[in-house]
């Protein structure tokens, strides 16, 4: 692990920024402890700023303090899953629509080229990679808004949503149902039909909450067994 270098930031919110990445990257996962001493040592800092830092990663909860424990990696909730997708969901609608009466024809190439990147790396085993061409299909319809507030408030909720959308591409058959979600959502602006859209938009968002909620519950049962 590595920090997150800012010089215009200071130590503590340095250290900070690099262990929320790794969370929600998923470079430290769920219920990972994570000790003070060994992270000063990888990160090459004191232990201040680590406790610091994981004092704030509790109050995003993205970190719990267990008794006798101390701090590990908090797992992702149905609850945060369904308040950030709920959010998200809106905002997609919102995206598609104005998307449909602002997209230039530059756009609609580079639309069409980021739904084809997508689709064409779906059967990598690089997760990263994919989620990433994923990413890059959404960024292209929130340029296409032209609304800088919009683009705003989606970047403040984006690593968020990279933490599901890591969850959610883990199955193959999920990756095949974004291919035909993303030509829909495309084909739906290509045409102008803004109600269309946000319908897709709101059904791509939909069916990614229920499959995260399949796969968190499908894991806690493989970890009573």
């Amino acid at each position: 692990m590595k920090l997150v270098m800012d010089d215009y930031l200071p130590l503590r919110d340095v250290v900070f920024k690099t262990l929320r990445e790794n969370i929600l990257h998923g470079e430290l996962k769920p219920g990972e402890r994570l000790i003070e001493v060994t992270l000063a040592e990888q990160l090459g800092v004191s232990r201040t700023p680590i406790r610091e830092a994981i004092h704030k990663l509790e109050q995003e909860g993205l970190v719990h303090m267990i008794p006798r424990r101390g701090a590990q990696v908090a797992s992702i909730s149905e609850k945060n899953v369904h308040d950030v997708l709920e959010v998200r969901m809106a905002l997609e609608s919102l995206a598609a629509r104005l998307a449909v009466e602002r997209i230039t024809p530059q756009e609609k190439v580079a639309l069409r080229q980021a739904e084809a990147e997508f689709a064409s790396c779906i059967d990598s085993t690089n997760l990263a990679m994919i989620a990433q061409k994923d990413e890059a299909f959404h960024d292209v319809i929130y340029q296409a808004t032209k609304n800088q507030k919009l683009q705003f408030v989606i970047n403040n909720l984006r690593e968020q949503m990279y933490r599901f959308r890591l969850e959610y591409i883990k199955d193959e058959t999920t990756r095949k149902l974004l291919v035909e979600e993303h030509r829909r959502i495309a084909d739906s602006i290509f045409r102008g039909d803004a109600d269309v859209a946000m319908g897709e938009a709101e059904i791509h968002i939909d069916n990614q909450e229920k499959n995260i909620l399949k796969n968190l519950a499908a894991a806690a049962d493989r970890k009573k067994r």
